[in-house]
């Protein structure tokens, strides 16, 4: 603990100072930070830092959800809702399995099923990074609430491919009525229970004789609630948090008075500023593990780059061509609710921009640490170095995909 929590200090001090850099400089802060975090990792005698992706899960992806679901327009999300749906679930869907036929085809000893597996992994952009990057780079109000709400709901559909297929890995078999019915119960259960949990905090909140410090703590510690309970029921925790958060967003006017939201949103602000910045700490601290992984199984570094290279291309080419088709069903089915812009040229870039934004942050990281050595029954994980390779290659893409993102 006394060699740790000096650690932890120094990684809070130095969010701080890199923060005032990136403003300086006009950027944006996580870039910096994950770099740092990757000069950092090469230092001798630091700690190594061990991730439980359950706590990872638990401790920082609730809090970073309600707060973005707090922040983004409700207005814009519900007028766009059919393009945000579109992306969240059918985009996230052909992407993750233009990387399974990919990975199995290319990539020796990958399966379908453990390529949907790292398809899962790597196909939904972040709502923390999105949010994060959002605030520092100008782009079409369109755009960014596009942006938002899909990053907001394509971590439940893809935390949904990566179950699925840890099944189909562990058993070798998938059972589509099984699945289906499965999936319905994650979506419905979970909108169900943070709509259902929102109202009773809302309730809460206006019947109870809190003051501003009380409804600052509630608010702290709901999220944390809803995605726990929602957990216990095995439906989508995410889910829970968003639709909770997004509901309690619409009724903040009501159960809050201007006191709890100016502090409220004070404390809010450095608390997420916080845990965004730990993240993109953590994610450039992960080198040495990578590394280690990597020569512990054997496979070149220069083999794993390769890989990554092959794999984020085809990520970001079948993003691009889903953001294009689209766009193009949009405009034949619906064309009234097509996002509108000033000329054919920013018609014919927007699908283009919609398709390269979209960095990857603690949903797949947690996903990829989350692959298990064994399985339930106490077997090993089928090819016990598929499962490190899997952590090793998502990450290889992750930092060559967050590269390219950086470079423009």
């Amino acid at each position: 603990m006394h060699t740790i929590l000096p650690f932890l200090l120094a990684m809070v001090a130095a969010i701080v100072l890199l923060n005032m850099w990136a403003a300086k400089l006009k950027i944006a802060y996580p870039i910096l930070l994950v770099v740092f975090g990757l000069l950092v990792s090469f230092v001798p005698g630091l700690p190594v830092v061990k991730i439980n992706p359950d706590l990872i899960f638990f401790i920082f992806l609730p809090p970073l959800l309600f707060e973005a679901a707090w922040s983004i327009s409700f207005k814009e999300m519900k007028r766009w809702w059919r393009i945000i749906g579109s992306f969240a679930f059918l985009v996230v869907f052909f992407t993750a399995l233009a990387v399974a036929v990919a990975a199995n085809y290319f990539i020796p000893g990958f399966t379908l099923a453990l390529g949907f597996l790292l398809g899962g992994i790597v196909s939904p952009p972040d709502a923390v990074s999105t949010g994060a990057i959002m605030k520092f780079v100008k782009i079409p109000s369109t755009t960014s609430a596009i942006l938002e709400g899909e990053s907001l709901l394509n971590d439940a559909s893809s935390l949904i491919i990566f179950r699925f297929a840890l099944i189909a890995v562990g058993t070798g078999q998938f059972v589509w009525q099984e699945a289906s019915l499965d999936f319905l119960w994650m979506v419905i259960g979970g909108i169900g229970t943070g709509l259902l949990l929102a109202w009773i905090f809302v309730q809460a909140h206006k019947r109870l004789p809190t003051d501003a410090s009380s409804d600052i703590a509630l608010t702290l510690i709901e999220p944390y609630l809803m995605y726990w309970i929602a957990e216990q029921f095995h439906c989508s925790g995410v889910l829970a948090v968003v639709c909770g958060g997004l509901y309690m967003s619409g009724k903040r006017m009501i159960f809050l008075n201007s006191t709890s939201r100016i502090r409220g949103y004070s404390v809010w602000e450095s608390f997420v500023f916080i845990l965004n910045g730990i993240v993109f700490l953590i994610i450039g601290l992960e080198l040495p593990e990578i590394v280690g992984g990597l020569r512990w199984e054997g496979i070149p570094l220069s083999t794993a780059i390769q890989y990554g290279v092959l794999v984020t291309a085809i990520l970001i080419a079948a993003r691009i061509i889903s953001s294009y088709a689209a766009m193009l069903a949009t405009l034949i089915f619906r064309p009234s609710v097509a996002p509108r812009t000033s000329s054919t040229r920013r018609s014919l870039l927007l699908p283009l921009m919609l398709g390269w934004t979209g960095m990857r942050g603690v949903v797949s990281l947690a996903a990829a640490l989350a692959i298990p050595i064994t399985l339930e029954n106490g077997l090993p994980f089928p090819t016990e170095t598929l499962s490190c390779s899997l952590r090793s290659l998502y990450f290889c893409l992750h930092y060559l995909y967050r590269g390219l993102h950086c470079l423009t």
